[in-house]
């Protein structure tokens, strides 16, 4: 049965399944762990995995179709809002909550430390290169600033547009 699902597929999504399986797993049990640290039940934690494979999957198969890493976080991030927002009847209030627990495992924190580091690269007393270290960095700030704009407005525009007033 399986085999059969699988053939109507086309092959280069079946190849690209792990890696979308993948990143949904991981995407879940990190969005589950800020719902942790957001202080939300057991049932809603659930929900957190469920909006963090969602978002992470989504922003996979953006990334695979040839989207930047900002605007596959935004339809990401868009998608994940939408679904939560659809899903309110069961989430109660906490449906934008869930959403942004969702969403905060795509925060881009390996640009960030890229840029960290070339910042603090150019304070060194032997600084080699200073003006490409500060160049690069700032390449990887704008990417982290674009993306986290990019998360943010994801999550926003679809409660405004769903004319949800508990954002």
């Amino acid at each position: 049965m399986i085999d059969t699902a699988l053939a109507v597929l086309p092959a280069g999504l079946v190849a690209a399944l792990p890696h979308l399986a993948h990143q949904a797993f991981f995407g879940a049990v990190a969005a589950a762990g800020f719902g942790v640290l957001f202080n939300f039940g057991g049932r809603t934690l659930l929900w957190c995995a469920l909006a963090g494979a969602l978002a992470l999957g989504v922003r996979t198969l953006g990334q695979d179709a040839g989207f930047s890493l900002e605007a596959a976080s935004f339809a990401a991030a868009a998608t994940t809002s939408c679904v939560a927002i659809l899903m309110k009847g069961r989430l109660g209030i906490a449906c934008h909550a869930v959403a942004l627990a969702g969403c905060i495992p795509m925060v881009p924190g390996a640009f960030l430390g890229q840029a960290l580091l070339g910042f603090f690269s150019v304070t060194a007393a032997d600084a080699a290169q200073p003006v490409a270290s500060v160049v690069g960095a700032l390449q990887a700030f704008i990417r982290v600033v674009a993306t986290l704009g990019a998360i943010g407005a994801g999550l926003a525009i679809p409660a405004h547009l769903l004319h949800s007033r508990q954002f």
